[in-house]
């Protein structure tokens, strides 16, 4: 049994797309389309602009998710199969769960990649700059982290913001709570603690003002029940529902990304392999978390031609 996946923010890169687009006009159509949503030229600026531009959160998160899409995309017509044939469940890293959405028919493109630029710009505008970060501590199971950032936080905000697995936990909240994690996780084991070259503390109770903008801008998008069942971030569960979707995506922006329990989860369900889409962040995480599961990592159309031989 499979799981397509789909990865979050920081797998950008200028240069992303072109080599797909460049041989596909299925991928091309797909950037297109996104550009048009947007009204942006987001395409150029994904293959020829410049990084600190890419990375902004508004440009990064419908950029990654269109670089996803393209690759399933090409993989489908080239390969003339359909997702729901080919994979069991969906599941994506913290904006990668609008990807996966997307990929499963529960909303339409254009919409996702406007969910995303919103979602881009609340959160970016959530949390002045340089009053929140982020640091990934190495070498902590989950529950040592939350620990350190609950003794950390010392009256503000300081939470598990990522449970990615394999001793890898990020946390999130105030710029001064975040140092003092960093330092308190070396007393208690961490093999590394280090900050984030991230614009905003995602995924915590920063992220409030973000959730809000987001509740209104999906109440108002349209969605259906995915074509396969979704591990949602917050609940490591599957979902199906449109309206728990809306209210989980919610959650989502202030609440932890529980990824190491949702590929469990999906373990348990029976899915012995995933396939993630437009990035090789997953595919390692995965491994470490399930060694017995199989991953593998779809970019180019080399990769996509491997895979078809397979499926």
């Amino acid at each position: 049994m499979k799981a397509f996946i789909f990865p979050g923010q920081g797998s950008q890169s200028i240069g992303m797309g072109k080599a797909l687009a460049d041989a596909s006009p299925i991928a091309r159509a797909v950037f297109q389309e996104v550009d048009d949503a947007l009204d942006q030229h987001l395409y150029r600026l994904m293959t020829e602009g410049f990084e600190r531009d890419l990375t902004l959160t508004e440009n990064a998160q419908p950029a990654i998710m269109a670089n996803a899409i393209a690759t399933l995309r090409v993989l489908e017509r080239e390969g003339n199969i359909k997702l729901a044939d080919k994979a069991s469940f969906v599941a994506g890293h913290s904006l990668g769960e609008y990807t996966a959405l997307c990929a499963a028919d529960a909303m339409d493109l254009a919409t996702t990649a406007r969910l995303l630029k919103t979602r881009g710009q609340a959160m970016q505008a959530a949390v002045p700059v340089g009053e929140g970060a982020m640091a990934v501590l190495l070498g902590l199971d989950f529950e040592t982290a939350k620990a350190v950032a609950e003794e950390a936080a010392q009256g503000e905000v300081c939470e598990a913001a990522n449970d990615n697995g394999g001793g890898q936990v990020v946390v999130s909240g105030h710029t001064d709570a975040i140092d003092r994690a960093i330092q308190i996780a070396k007393t208690k084991g961490a093999k590394r603690a280090m900050t984030l070259p991230v614009s905003a503390p995602f995924h915590c109770a920063l992220m409030a003002p973000a959730a809000d903008v987001m509740a209104t801008a999906l109440a108002a998008a349209r969605i259906q029940s995915p074509l396969v069942p979704v591990f949602a971030n917050v609940t490591a569960a599957q979902v199906s529902d449109p309206n728990v979707i809306r209210d989980l995506l919610v959650q989502q922006v202030t609440g932890t990304v529980r990824w190491r329990e949702s590929v469990e989860a999906m373990w348990d369900a029976g899915v012995t392999e995933v396939v993630e889409f437009g990035g090789k962040v997953l595919g390692p995480m995965v491994r470490r978390i399930s060694p017995d599961m199989k991953a593998t990592s779809i970019v180019t159309m080399n990769d996509i031609e491997s895979l078809l031989a397979t499926l």
